[in-house]
């Protein structure tokens, strides 16, 4: 899943947790633009220390579960 970040008394695992509606909840997202997001996670996750755990779509939401890697 991700890395554990080991501090003196502790453990932990730091996720983020992202929800972007359309603007006025207007059901806009397609199956393609489905598609062309995750597409584009993917290349985003490439780039940057970041991992997308899990994307999920409703037609006027998208969830985000990601973490980013971190030097501790």
């Amino acid at each position: 899943m991700s890395e554990l970040i080991h501090k003196k008394h502790n453990v932990s695992v730091l996720l983020y947790h992202l929800v972007c509606p359309t603007k006025y909840r207007k059901a806009v997202i397609t199956p393609d633009i489905d598609e062309k997001l995750k597409e584009i996670c993917e290349q985003i996750s490439l780039r940057y220390e970041i991992e997308f755990l899990e994307i999920g779509t409703d037609s006027e939401h998208v969830h985000f579960l990601s973490t980013v890697g971190a030097d501790v």
